[in-house]
Parts: structure tokens; C-alpha cells; sequence
């Protein structure tokens, strides 16, 4: 039996006008203010494990455009966190996108 992935939203950085979200560093505040959502919760790691993102709500750019990657766990982890990402997305009328992000192949030799 597998289990399936669970499901990832992205929120771009385009609006539904299509403009370009500011400010430029949107997605690392976003991303940063959820970082104490872990496996584990807060306690996991010790001390300094706060540094960096959490697993469930990450910034990338994809194509030229920031996003922030939310996973849909989260919304299991913490209802409340789901939320709040969510409703920035609508609150700024970002773009979202229900989808699964694939890891790269490996690259060829030669």
C-alpha cells in the first residue's frame, strides 16, 4: 500500500491582475514568520533549530517568480498557521495553486 503525497498550495508572487507581489522579500517574511512549524513542533532540534524554514511552508522561485510552498499538512499541524498563510494569499490577491512539487532528475554525466 502507498501512501499518497500530500498535496502542496503555491503562492505566487503574481497577483490576480497579473503584477508582481511587493515587497521583494514577501516570500522569506512569509516563509520565516511559520518557521516554528516543524516536525516535532518547536522543541524538536534544541536550540537554534529555529534558524531556517520550516518543512511545511517554504520560499522558492519557480520560472522567474517567487512562491511560498505550502504544504497541506500543515493545516493538520496547525489549523490556526493554514489560515493565516491562506488568508494572506486571498487578502493580497496573490495567485494559488494546488499542486505537488516534483524532485529534479539527476542530472546526466558526460
Amino acid at each position: 500500500m502507498t501512501t499518497a503525497k500530500p498535496r502542496e498550495v503555491f503562492i505566487q508572487g503574481l497577483t490576480k491582475d497579473g503584477r508582481t507581489f511587493r515587497p521583494s522579500d514577501w516570500a522569506e517574511r512569509l516563509a520565516g514568520a511559520m518557521s516554528c512549524f516543524r516536525p516535532g513542533g518547536t522543541a524538536a532540534g534544541g536550540p537554534g533549530a529555529f534558524i531556517g524554514y520550516s518543512p511545511y511552508c517554504v520560499p522558492r522561485v519557480i520560472n522567474g517568480v517567487k512562491c511560498v510552498i505550502v504544504n497541506e499538512a500543515l493545516r493538520e499541524i496547525e489549523p490556526m498557521a493554514w489560515d493565516f498563510v491562506m488568508n494572506f494569499a486571498r487578502d493580497n490577491e496573490l495567485q494559488v495553486a494546488e499542486a505537488c512539487l516534483l524532485p529534479e532528475p539527476p542530472k546526466k554525466a558526460g
